[in-house]
Order: C-alpha cells, then structure tokens, then sequence
C-alpha cells in the first residue's frame, strides 16, 4: 500500500509539473516544486512561525519576556471548551493569500505546504499524549457543495498520515449555514456558530481525547462551538490545532 501512495504521488507530482511550471505561485520568480507546494524558500522564509510566549489555552503570541504561564484576555471572557489550541504560523501576509486561494479558490498545489506547516508544528506536540482521533471542523453540507471540499478534512489527513491518529468524520456534523467569519465582529462571530454544530445521532465519545483541525484560528469562536459539542457528545478532553493563527 505504501508502494503504491508513493508511487501516486510520483506520477501526480510528474503531472504537475507538465501542467504548472515549476515556480512560486506565490512571488512568481523563484523555483518551487509540487513537492514544495510551489512555495519557494524565500517566500518560505517570511513566514512567522509561532513559538512562546503565547497563551496557554487559546495559542495566542505575545511579544516580549514573559516567563510564567498565563490565559490572555479573550479566553478569560471567551472560556472556550477546547483544554488548549496552537497553531504553527501567524495569520498574514503571504499565508492568509495561499489559505484564500486554496480554500476559495481550489489552489490545490499549495496544501504541501500549508500540511506541512502543520505537521512540523504539530507532530512532536501529539506524539507526548494519547490522542484517540483527529476531527475536522465540518462544513454544512450546502457550503461543502458550493466549495466542492472541506480544506479541515485534507489537513487532518495529512496530520492523520503524520502522527498515526485516525481521523473521523464521522462524529459531529454543521447543522446550520452559518454566515463566512471572515468580516464579522467578535460578538458576532460567537454568536454566529452558537448552536452551529451537533454529534451525528448515535454517535457516543465515553471519554475519548480529540484533536479538532481547521485552517484559521481567530477569535476560536468556531473551534469552541464545535468542542462544545463534542463535550456534549462525551469527550474527555479537545485540544485544537490550526496551520495559522489571527492575531
């Protein structure tokens, strides 16, 4: 079987090659492979990756020399339902620009790159836990139509290859066509996804420890509402982790 995924991947990065040439598809001058998910080095290298001192529930980065452990301010009011949420890069720039075009606009090529940032982040911080499944926030199914694929599901695949966590889609579903994040305030974006998630019916957590995946983190309204429900569900614990985080 694994002879067989590499040999895929093979022929898939040979096949792209032949349709996009081997350029950045971010700066459009350096040379990037599938492989890289047409991501050069150097628009690699100004990436912001996250690292302490940060909030220990929601991931939040801080500037400066703190060196005592501490919840920032929105998760002192939030009081999200996840235990922790990290994220391996800061939300800008360069990387706001390839989730946009790989989720809105099915750029494709770039989740090499974008999974890899999360797998490097992620990996080592799983492998210290047991961790029962990976889940990805969902989609409601008339957003998943119109966008033709959940972007959580692909890199929690990727995370699921990496760390030997089995994925399940099966758990909670979206159970109401919530309005895009993206422009709304704070106040609105938690009252958007309030009761915006739900377990499947059946479906009974008894205690397992849950990774929830998802592209973006901002205010974690999102992210929290579908804890919730998991907690509801039965869930001993839900960590989160996302490829980026807004600051």
């Amino acid at each position: 079987m694994a002879s067989l995924s590499q040999s895929f991947s093979v022929w898939l990065n040979a096949g792209l090659g032949i349709f996009y040439p081997e350029v950045c598809q971010t700066c459009g001058e350096e040379r990037a492979t599938p492989a890289d998910g047409f991501v050069c080095a150097a628009c690699r290298s100004k990436v912001r990756r996250i690292e302490p001192p940060f909030c220990e529930r929601c991931g939040l980065p801080f500037a400066g020399a703190i060196t005592t452990a501490f919840d920032c301010a929105n998760c002192r009011e939030l009081e999200p339902n996840f235990s922790s949420a990290r994220a391996a890069v800061v939300a800008r720039d360069k990387i706001l620009e390839v989730i946009h075009r790989y989720k809105y606009r099915q750029a494709l090529w770039f989740e090499p790159f974008l999974a890899g940032l999360l797998v490097e982040a992620a990996q080592s911080e799983l492998a210290g836990h047991h961790w029962d499944w990976i889940v990805p926030i969902p989609l409601h199914p008339s957003k998943q139509r119109q966008r033709e694929f959940n972007q959580a599901e692909r890199l929690a695949f990727r995370l699921s290859q990496a760390t030997g966590i089995q994925t399940n889609r099966r758990l909670v579903r979206r159970i109401i066509a919530t309005r895009t994040q993206t422009q709304l305030t704070r106040q609105e974006r938690l009252a958007n996804v309030r009761r915006a998630f739900a377990m499947r019916p059946g479906q009974r957590l008894d205690g397992k420890r849950i990774v929830l995946v998802d592209d973006v983190l901002t205010t974690g309204a999102t992210v929290s509402a579908c804890a919730a429900a998991l907690r509801a569900g039965g869930a001993a614990d839900v960590c989160v982790w996302t490829v980026a985080r807004g600051i």
